[in-house]
């Protein structure tokens, strides 16, 4: 079946069972399935198609696009990087007068200044703020959670990891990944936590996660939004 809303269209698959609310799954290849009571109307299945209609279309999107994989990054006017969390478009100048390359965030643009165009230059800067906002960010959240631990951390690190969010060694020093920028500010805190829990139980043992629960009881949350989002954040 298929529906229009709003000048978009989806196609969708309704089946009736034994429960007593309507339910939209879609799975991992974007499909949406309605599953809704015996006997529903089919104007109360569309009342809650449209109810639901901007959430719906951005799942089927997501799904497809993580079937293609990360998509290669261009360095162009309108191309798209997370920050904190959130989509911003890059606006790129060139002012050959400026004595560093540079980004200004503002509003929902991430503008970059260059004294070149030139792509790995672009990419560089671009790069260079996530670092930099990375270190900020965790810094302040070891701040906040620092009342939790009786240790502290011997130092602080930003790394260009492939594999890990962040790590902590036997010396208690913490290394995290400059992509965590990308993440919202409770995805920060929670790996942030995780690593700071790493200093009392190096291992993941069950002490370790009864700690990070103690100080961050909805960290399962967090996890699940790494999880889904490592895919796209790339640079």
């Amino acid at each position: 079946m298929t529906h229009t809303y709003l000048g978009k269209t989806v196609h969708y698959e309704i089946k009736y069972k034994n429960r007593t609310s309507i339910g939209i799954m879609i799975d991992g290849y974007g499909n949406i399935e309605v599953q809704a009571p015996k006997g529903t109307p089919d104007e109360k299945v569309i009342k809650v198609l449209e109810a639901n209609w901007d959430l719906i279309r951005q799942k089927v999107k997501e799904k497809k696009e993580m079937l293609n994989g990360p998509q290669e990054k261009v360095y162009k006017d309108n191309e798209s990087f997370l920050f904190l969390g959130n989509t911003y478009s890059i606006k790129i100048f060139q002012d050959i007068n400026i004595s560093n390359d540079h980004i200004v965030f503002e509003e929902d643009k991430l503008k970059i200044y260059v004294k070149q165009l030139d792509e790995d230059k672009i990419r560089q800067t671009l790069k260079r703020f996530y670092y930099q906002k990375c270190k900020a960010l965790v810094e302040k959240s070891i701040s906040s959670y620092q009342k939790n631990f009786k240790t502290k951390p011997r130092s602080i690190r930003i790394s260009d990891s492939k594999t890990t969010w962040g790590t902590c060694d036997s010396e208690l020093r913490l290394t995290f990944n400059w992509r965590l920028a990308m993440a919202p500010p409770e995805v920060i805190d929670y790996v942030v936590v995780h690593e700071m829990c790493h200093m009392v139980h190096l291992n993941h043992d069950r002490s370790f996660w009864r700690l990070v629960g103690k100080i961050m009881p909805d960290y399962k949350e967090k996890e699940n939004w790494l999880s889904l989002s490592n895919w796209k954040m790339t640079v």
